[in-house]
């Protein structure tokens, strides 16, 4: 028998009270984020894996568009796949109906566990205490859709993930218009992250993560911003010092001095967290702070 097996740990889950739908991702297996994870805004995501057919994710996408619920999905899949032994798959709609199938021919441990707007499936495990750890974890885990994600991701791979080792990792989250631009370019990818080829890369997930969300995320609560005028003159103190300006503005006002800061926000890749309502993110202030060493 020929295996084209992709040993992997994964989860589809969707978030219907915000719209986030995602996959994560982890297999000693090369770049496996090309293969795995699908999803569509406002419509489910999919991971198709073992002896991955890779049809089964635009085709899953198209039954939950035509109303299927996912268990029905999954049996339109595999009905007349004469793989269908081999197939690992997992398909959640919008609403969090969620539903997985693990052939019987997938090599152990093979299995999964869905529950309440999420499902765990995993083959070439070391064991089921993967997927047991991945569900607590995205159970227990507050904040948003990719957290949980992350968190139950992390969770499988201290479980022991794959038992063959770990090579990539990737995370993929939709949500309307939640992508650069916004609505204004109407992009939907909320996350995506791909690590195709790392020694530890859930670890590395996480980092690339940490940059995403400072660069690209505007999650922050009300409360994590200031006020133009209350933080104008530490701005412009650190671009005098990075040479973005070459004088001390006299007022708050003073459209040399936003001209600049937008400058520098366009060039260290922060635009997305730009505002227009005289607020600026505390993250992005810190940053340009800790960058002019003041």
């Amino acid at each position: 028998m020929e295996y084209r097996v992709i040993a992997t740990y994964s989860i589809v889950a969707a978030d219907p009270s915000i719209g986030d739908v995602g996959v994560a991702v982890a297999s000693k297996f090369l770049a496996v984020g090309h293969i795995v994870p699908w999803a569509e805004t406002e419509i489910g995501a999919v991971a198709t894996q073992a002896w991955a057919n890779v049809k089964f994710g635009p085709k899953a996408l198209q039954y939950l568009k035509k109303g299927l619920k996912p268990e029905e999905v999954i049996n339109k899949l595999i009905s007349n796949d004469p793989r269908r032994d081999h197939r690992q798959v997992a398909v959640v709609n919008i609403r969090g109906e969620a539903a997985a199938y693990t052939g019987s021919q997938c090599l152990p441990y093979a299995g999964h566990i869905t529950g309440n707007g999420f499902s765990v499936q995993g083959n070439l495990l070391v064991g089921e205490e993967v997927l047991e750890a991945m569900a607590k974890s995205f159970e227990t885990t507050k904040g948003e859709l990719v957290d949980k994600l992350l968190a139950a991701l992390e969770a499988g791979d201290k479980a022991g993930g794959d038992k063959r080792g770990k090579q990539s990792a990737a995370i993929l989250v939709l949500r309307r218009c939640g992508g650069y631009g916004g609505c204004r370019e109407g992009v939907d990818k909320y996350v995506d992250i791909r690590v195709d080829d790392h020694k530890e890369p859930v670890e590395e997930l996480k980092r690339i993560f940490k940059l995403w969300e400072e660069t690209l995320l505007r999650r922050e609560s009300e409360t994590e911003l200031y006020n133009w005028e209350d933080v104008w003159r530490d701005i412009a103190k650190a671009l005098l010092k990075l040479k973005y300006i070459s004088r001390m503005p006299r007022s708050p006002s003073s459209r040399t001095l936003y001209k600049a800061f937008e400058r520098w926000a366009a060039e260290n890749n922060f635009e997305n967290k730009l505002r227009r309502d005289k607020k600026i993110w505390k993250s992005l202030y810190r940053y340009l702070i800790d960058l002019a060493g003041l």
